[in-house]
Protein backbone atom coordinates (compact mmCIF):
# COMPACT_ATOMS: atom_id res chain seq x y z
CA UNK A 1 0.00 0.00 0.00
CA UNK A 2 1.68 3.26 -0.98
CA UNK A 3 1.68 6.14 1.52
CA UNK A 4 -0.15 9.09 0.29
CA UNK A 5 1.96 11.69 -1.57
CA UNK A 6 0.89 15.72 -1.25
CA UNK A 7 2.42 18.91 -2.98
CA UNK A 8 1.72 22.64 -2.92
CA UNK A 9 1.52 23.39 -6.86
CA UNK A 10 1.15 26.35 -8.86
CA UNK A 11 2.32 27.39 -11.93
CA UNK A 12 2.73 31.30 -10.47
CA UNK A 13 5.95 31.72 -8.60
CA UNK A 14 6.07 33.68 -5.58
CA UNK A 15 3.12 32.36 -3.80
CA UNK A 16 5.17 30.22 -0.89
CA UNK A 17 4.81 26.89 -2.05
CA UNK A 18 8.46 25.69 -0.30
CA UNK A 19 7.44 27.41 2.65
CA UNK A 20 4.23 26.05 3.17
CA UNK A 21 5.85 22.50 3.05
CA UNK A 22 8.44 23.07 4.93
CA UNK A 23 6.04 24.85 7.78
CA UNK A 24 3.83 21.86 7.22
CA UNK A 25 6.22 19.41 7.38
CA UNK A 26 7.19 20.26 10.97
CA UNK A 27 3.53 20.58 12.19
CA UNK A 28 2.42 17.06 11.12
CA UNK A 29 5.42 15.96 12.87
CA UNK A 30 4.54 17.80 15.76
CA UNK A 31 1.30 16.65 15.80
CA UNK A 32 2.52 12.80 15.58
CA UNK A 33 2.92 11.88 11.82
CA UNK A 34 6.16 10.32 10.63
CA UNK A 35 6.90 13.00 7.69
CA UNK A 36 9.40 12.46 4.61
CA UNK A 37 9.89 15.69 2.73
CA UNK A 38 11.29 15.29 -0.75
CA UNK A 39 12.82 18.31 -2.97
CA UNK A 40 11.66 17.86 -6.41
CA UNK A 41 12.41 21.44 -7.40
CA UNK A 42 15.68 21.73 -9.39
CA UNK A 43 15.92 25.01 -7.39
CA UNK A 44 16.21 23.11 -4.07
CA UNK A 45 15.07 25.80 -1.67
CA UNK A 46 13.35 23.33 0.19
CA UNK A 47 16.68 21.74 0.76
CA UNK A 48 18.01 24.85 1.64
CA UNK A 49 15.70 25.92 4.32
CA UNK A 50 16.01 22.41 6.23
CA UNK A 51 19.42 22.03 6.12
CA UNK A 52 22.68 24.87 6.54
CA UNK A 53 25.08 25.32 4.03
CA UNK A 54 27.98 23.14 5.42
CA UNK A 55 25.91 20.15 5.95
CA UNK A 56 24.83 20.25 2.51
CA UNK A 57 27.95 20.93 0.75
CA UNK A 58 28.96 18.02 2.28
CA UNK A 59 26.16 15.81 0.98
CA UNK A 60 26.78 17.31 -2.30
CA UNK A 61 30.32 16.23 -2.15
CA UNK A 62 29.88 12.89 -1.12
CA UNK A 63 27.00 12.32 -3.53
CA UNK A 64 29.67 12.45 -6.10
CA UNK A 65 31.00 9.19 -5.14
CA UNK A 66 28.51 7.52 -3.12
CA UNK A 67 28.26 3.82 -4.46
CA UNK A 68 25.16 2.47 -3.03
CA UNK A 69 22.12 5.31 -2.24
CA UNK A 70 21.45 7.88 -3.49
CA UNK A 71 22.42 11.59 -1.28
CA UNK A 72 20.44 13.32 -3.01
CA UNK A 73 17.70 13.10 -5.41
CA UNK A 74 19.58 13.66 -8.43
CA UNK A 75 21.91 10.96 -7.36
CA UNK A 76 19.22 8.87 -7.30
CA UNK A 77 17.83 9.38 -10.63
CA UNK A 78 21.62 9.22 -12.14
CA UNK A 79 21.64 6.08 -13.04
CA UNK A 80 18.79 6.23 -15.30
CA UNK A 81 20.54 8.75 -17.47
CA UNK A 82 23.08 5.53 -17.99
CA UNK A 83 22.42 2.28 -18.17
CA UNK A 84 21.56 1.23 -14.68
CA UNK A 85 18.61 1.26 -12.10
CA UNK A 86 18.29 4.08 -9.70
CA UNK A 87 19.60 4.12 -6.42
CA UNK A 88 17.24 3.65 -3.27
CA UNK A 89 17.20 6.96 -1.23
CA UNK A 90 19.72 7.84 2.07
CA UNK A 91 17.31 10.16 4.16
CA UNK A 92 18.20 12.65 6.02
CA UNK A 93 17.43 13.40 9.62
CA UNK A 94 16.17 16.71 10.49
CA UNK A 95 16.19 17.18 14.61
CA UNK A 96 14.35 19.57 16.24
CA UNK A 97 15.01 22.34 18.59
CA UNK A 98 13.64 23.31 21.61
CA UNK A 99 10.00 25.14 21.35
CA UNK A 100 7.82 27.24 23.24
CA UNK A 101 4.80 26.14 21.19
CA UNK A 102 5.56 23.76 19.45
CA UNK A 103 6.49 19.30 20.36
CA UNK A 104 9.87 18.60 20.14
CA UNK A 105 10.48 16.57 17.34
CA UNK A 106 12.76 13.67 17.35
CA UNK A 107 15.16 12.40 14.32
CA UNK A 108 12.87 9.72 13.40
CA UNK A 109 9.99 11.64 12.60
CA UNK A 110 10.99 14.11 9.70
CA UNK A 111 12.85 13.26 7.51
CA UNK A 112 14.28 14.50 4.15
CA UNK A 113 15.27 13.54 0.30
CA UNK A 114 17.32 16.52 -0.58
CA UNK A 115 17.39 17.94 -3.54
CA UNK A 116 20.19 19.07 -6.45
CA UNK A 117 20.76 21.83 -8.78
CA UNK A 118 21.49 19.03 -10.92
CA UNK A 119 18.24 17.45 -11.47
CA UNK A 120 17.69 20.01 -14.05
CA UNK A 121 19.68 17.46 -16.00
CA UNK A 122 17.12 14.96 -15.83
CA UNK A 123 14.79 16.80 -17.71
CA UNK A 124 15.48 15.68 -21.42
CA UNK A 125 15.79 12.20 -20.58
CA UNK A 126 12.03 12.60 -18.92
CA UNK A 127 11.05 14.21 -22.49
CA UNK A 128 12.70 11.69 -24.01
CA UNK A 129 10.54 8.56 -22.70
CA UNK A 130 7.70 10.39 -22.61
CA UNK A 131 6.29 9.46 -25.57
CA UNK A 132 8.29 5.93 -25.78
CA UNK A 133 5.91 4.78 -23.08
CA UNK A 134 3.26 4.41 -25.86
CA UNK A 135 5.29 2.37 -27.59
CA UNK A 136 4.70 -1.39 -28.34
CA UNK A 137 7.64 -3.25 -26.72
CA UNK A 138 10.72 -2.60 -24.05
CA UNK A 139 8.38 -0.59 -21.68
CA UNK A 140 10.43 -1.18 -18.24
CA UNK A 141 12.50 1.07 -19.04
CA UNK A 142 10.65 4.14 -20.10
CA UNK A 143 8.18 3.62 -17.18
CA UNK A 144 11.21 2.73 -14.87
CA UNK A 145 12.16 6.21 -15.04
CA UNK A 146 8.98 8.33 -15.47
CA UNK A 147 7.72 6.59 -12.22
CA UNK A 148 10.98 7.53 -11.04
CA UNK A 149 10.51 10.16 -8.09
CA UNK A 150 7.44 7.66 -7.18
CA UNK A 151 9.51 4.69 -6.38
CA UNK A 152 12.18 6.84 -4.61
CA UNK A 153 9.60 8.65 -2.55
CA UNK A 154 7.44 5.07 -2.00
CA UNK A 155 10.77 3.63 -1.15
CA UNK A 156 11.69 6.17 1.30
CA UNK A 157 8.82 6.45 3.09
CA UNK A 158 8.46 2.41 3.47
CA UNK A 159 11.93 2.57 5.87
CA UNK A 160 11.19 5.37 8.00
CA UNK A 161 7.33 3.98 8.11
CA UNK A 162 5.78 7.74 6.76
CA UNK A 163 2.25 8.11 7.44
CA UNK A 164 2.60 11.26 4.93
CA UNK A 165 5.18 12.51 2.39
CA UNK A 166 5.13 16.32 1.44
CA UNK A 167 7.00 17.05 -2.42
CA UNK A 168 8.42 20.64 -3.10
CA UNK A 169 7.92 20.96 -7.05
CA UNK A 170 8.98 24.06 -8.67
CA UNK A 171 6.85 26.55 -10.45
CA UNK A 172 6.85 25.59 -14.08
CA UNK A 173 4.88 22.98 -16.10
CA UNK A 174 8.06 21.01 -17.69
CA UNK A 175 8.92 17.03 -17.81
CA UNK A 176 10.34 17.31 -14.22
CA UNK A 177 6.94 18.72 -13.07
CA UNK A 178 5.00 16.11 -14.75
CA UNK A 179 6.81 13.46 -13.21
CA UNK A 180 6.54 14.62 -9.90
CA UNK A 181 2.74 15.11 -10.58
CA UNK A 182 1.74 11.45 -11.56
CA UNK A 183 3.79 10.49 -7.96
CA UNK A 184 1.42 13.51 -6.25
CA UNK A 185 -1.85 11.86 -4.68
CA UNK A 186 -3.07 15.28 -3.22
CA UNK A 187 -2.70 18.93 -4.73
CA UNK A 188 -3.11 22.08 -2.74
CA UNK A 189 -3.19 25.12 -4.72
CA UNK A 190 -1.24 28.47 -3.05
CA UNK A 191 -2.88 31.92 -4.45
CA UNK A 192 -2.03 35.20 -4.21
CA UNK A 193 -4.57 38.11 -4.56
CA UNK A 194 -3.41 39.33 -7.86
CA UNK A 195 -3.98 38.45 -11.89
CA UNK A 196 -1.34 36.23 -12.08
CA UNK A 197 -2.79 33.86 -9.81
CA UNK A 198 -5.77 33.90 -11.20
CA UNK A 199 -4.13 33.36 -14.84
CA UNK A 200 -2.21 30.62 -12.79
CA UNK A 201 -5.48 28.80 -12.01
CA UNK A 202 -6.38 29.07 -15.66
CA UNK A 203 -3.26 27.23 -16.81
CA UNK A 204 -3.24 24.79 -13.59
CA UNK A 205 -6.68 23.11 -13.94
CA UNK A 206 -6.28 21.89 -17.90
CA UNK A 207 -2.53 21.10 -17.58
CA UNK A 208 -3.30 18.61 -14.13
CA UNK A 209 -6.28 17.41 -16.54
CA UNK A 210 -3.98 16.87 -19.51
CA UNK A 211 -1.39 14.90 -17.64
CA UNK A 212 -3.82 12.81 -15.89
CA UNK A 213 -5.25 11.49 -18.46
CA UNK A 214 -1.89 11.23 -20.66
CA UNK A 215 -0.72 9.17 -17.58
CA UNK A 216 -3.75 7.00 -17.56
CA UNK A 217 -2.90 6.20 -21.36
CA UNK A 218 0.46 5.01 -20.80
CA UNK A 219 -0.45 3.14 -17.64
CA UNK A 220 -3.14 1.06 -20.13
CA UNK A 221 -0.66 0.87 -22.73
CA UNK A 222 1.70 -1.54 -20.46
CA UNK A 223 -0.97 -4.69 -19.57
CA UNK A 224 1.18 -6.19 -17.30
CA UNK A 225 3.40 -3.72 -15.42
CA UNK A 226 6.62 -5.22 -13.77
CA UNK A 227 7.01 -2.65 -10.51
CA UNK A 228 4.40 -0.61 -8.93
CA UNK A 229 3.21 2.28 -10.96
CA UNK A 230 1.45 5.66 -9.13
CA UNK A 231 -2.19 6.21 -10.46
CA UNK A 232 -1.40 9.86 -10.76
CA UNK A 233 -4.53 11.36 -9.03
CA UNK A 234 -3.62 14.90 -8.48
CA UNK A 235 -6.66 15.00 -6.89
CA UNK A 236 -7.11 19.02 -6.01
CA UNK A 237 -7.45 19.43 -2.12
CA UNK A 238 -8.09 22.70 -2.02
CA UNK A 239 -6.11 26.53 -1.95
CA UNK A 240 -4.55 28.45 0.40
CA UNK A 241 -4.65 32.48 0.46
CA UNK A 242 -1.71 34.93 1.23
CA UNK A 243 -2.89 37.67 3.39
CA UNK A 244 -2.70 40.90 1.58
CA UNK A 245 0.05 43.58 2.92
CA UNK A 246 -1.13 47.26 2.53
CA UNK A 247 1.08 48.88 -0.25
CA UNK A 248 0.68 52.40 -1.77
CA UNK A 249 -0.02 51.15 -5.01
CA UNK A 250 -1.98 48.32 -4.14
CA UNK A 251 -4.87 49.10 -1.02
CA UNK A 252 -6.99 46.83 -0.13
CA UNK A 253 -9.80 47.27 -2.73
CA UNK A 254 -7.51 45.94 -5.06
CA UNK A 255 -6.92 42.84 -2.90
CA UNK A 256 -10.68 41.99 -2.81
CA UNK A 257 -11.39 42.55 -6.55
CA UNK A 258 -9.03 39.68 -7.11
CA UNK A 259 -9.22 37.38 -3.96
CA UNK A 260 -13.18 37.49 -4.09
CA UNK A 261 -12.82 35.69 -7.79
CA UNK A 262 -10.70 32.99 -6.42
CA UNK A 263 -13.65 30.62 -5.32
CA UNK A 264 -15.19 30.75 -8.84
CA UNK A 265 -11.89 30.16 -10.71
CA UNK A 266 -10.62 27.31 -8.45
CA UNK A 267 -13.95 25.33 -8.58
CA UNK A 268 -13.93 25.71 -12.76
CA UNK A 269 -10.28 25.34 -13.17
CA UNK A 270 -9.86 22.54 -10.94
CA UNK A 271 -13.03 21.23 -10.50
CA UNK A 272 -14.71 21.03 -13.30
CA UNK A 273 -17.40 22.93 -11.79
CA UNK A 274 -18.95 25.16 -14.19
CA UNK A 275 -22.21 25.72 -12.78
CA UNK A 276 -21.94 26.78 -8.72
CA UNK A 277 -22.91 28.60 -6.91
CA UNK A 278 -19.43 29.65 -6.19
CA UNK A 279 -18.72 31.11 -2.80
CA UNK A 280 -18.87 35.00 -2.99
CA UNK A 281 -15.00 35.02 -0.76
CA UNK A 282 -12.31 32.76 0.55
CA UNK A 283 -13.84 33.27 3.45
CA UNK A 284 -17.23 31.72 2.83
CA UNK A 285 -16.09 28.61 1.17
CA UNK A 286 -15.80 26.18 3.44
CA UNK A 287 -15.68 23.06 1.03
CA UNK A 288 -12.45 24.70 -1.09
CA UNK A 289 -10.31 26.92 1.20
CA UNK A 290 -8.25 25.91 3.54
CA UNK A 291 -6.52 28.77 5.10
CA UNK A 292 -5.49 32.49 4.34
CA UNK A 293 -1.90 32.08 5.82
CA UNK A 294 -0.81 35.30 7.14
CA UNK A 295 2.46 36.86 6.34
CA UNK A 296 4.99 36.40 9.42
CA UNK A 297 7.14 39.49 8.07
CA UNK A 298 8.77 40.21 11.15
CA UNK A 299 9.62 36.49 12.11
CA UNK A 300 10.86 35.40 9.21
CA UNK A 301 14.66 36.27 8.82
CA UNK A 302 14.37 34.93 12.69
CA UNK A 303 13.27 31.90 11.41
CA UNK A 304 15.69 31.61 8.68
CA UNK A 305 18.52 32.49 11.01
CA UNK A 306 17.59 29.93 13.47
CA UNK A 307 16.95 27.32 11.49
CA UNK A 308 13.44 26.24 12.27
CA UNK A 309 9.69 27.08 11.71
CA UNK A 310 8.43 30.39 12.90
CA UNK A 311 6.39 28.54 15.24
CA UNK A 312 9.10 26.92 17.23
CA UNK A 313 10.80 30.03 17.71
CA UNK A 314 12.20 30.82 21.33
CA UNK A 315 13.32 34.11 23.02
CA UNK A 316 16.47 32.56 23.07
CA UNK A 317 16.38 33.22 19.01
CA UNK A 318 14.88 36.80 19.65
CA UNK A 319 11.05 35.60 19.92
CA UNK A 320 10.22 37.76 22.97
CA UNK A 321 7.06 40.57 23.22
CA UNK A 322 4.87 40.84 19.94
CA UNK A 323 7.02 37.96 18.58
CA UNK A 324 6.49 35.82 20.76
CA UNK A 325 2.84 36.03 20.53
CA UNK A 326 3.43 36.15 16.94
CA UNK A 327 4.80 32.78 16.98
CA UNK A 328 1.89 31.23 19.18
CA UNK A 329 -0.39 32.56 16.73
CA UNK A 330 1.64 30.70 14.09
CA UNK A 331 1.44 27.59 15.79
CA UNK A 332 -1.96 27.59 16.15
CA UNK A 333 -3.00 28.75 12.59
CA UNK A 334 -0.44 25.89 11.02
CA UNK A 335 -1.93 23.44 13.55
CA UNK A 336 -5.53 24.10 12.53
CA UNK A 337 -4.64 23.74 8.90
CA UNK A 338 -2.35 20.86 9.27
CA UNK A 339 -5.99 19.04 10.66
CA UNK A 340 -7.64 20.29 8.29
CA UNK A 341 -5.60 19.09 5.48
CA UNK A 342 -4.88 15.37 6.92
CA UNK A 343 -8.81 14.93 7.48
CA UNK A 344 -9.39 16.09 3.91
CA UNK A 345 -7.09 13.57 2.45
CA UNK A 346 -7.63 10.97 5.23
CA UNK A 347 -4.01 10.69 7.01
CA UNK A 348 -4.64 9.09 10.12
CA UNK A 349 -2.29 10.22 13.02
CA UNK A 350 1.02 7.52 13.83
CA UNK A 351 0.97 6.41 17.55
CA UNK A 352 4.76 6.89 18.67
Amino acid sequence: MSIPVLTFFNNKGGVGKTSLVYHLAWMLSDLGHRVLACDLDPQANLTAVFLDESRLENLWNEGDVSPKSGITIFECVKPLMQVADLKPPRLQPIIAQPSLFGGDTGPNDLKLIPGDLALAEFEDTLSAEWPIALGSSNLYRPFRILTAFSTIMQAGASTMTASIILADVGPNLGAINRSALIAIDYVVVPLGADLFSLRGLRNLGPTLNRWRRDWRSRRGNWSSPEFALPNGDMKPAGYIMQQHGIRLNRPVIAYDKWVNRMPAEYARNLLGDNEGPYAETPADDELHALATVKHYRSLVPMAQKARKPIFHLTPADGAIGSHAAAASDAYKDFKVLAEKITARINVPRTSL
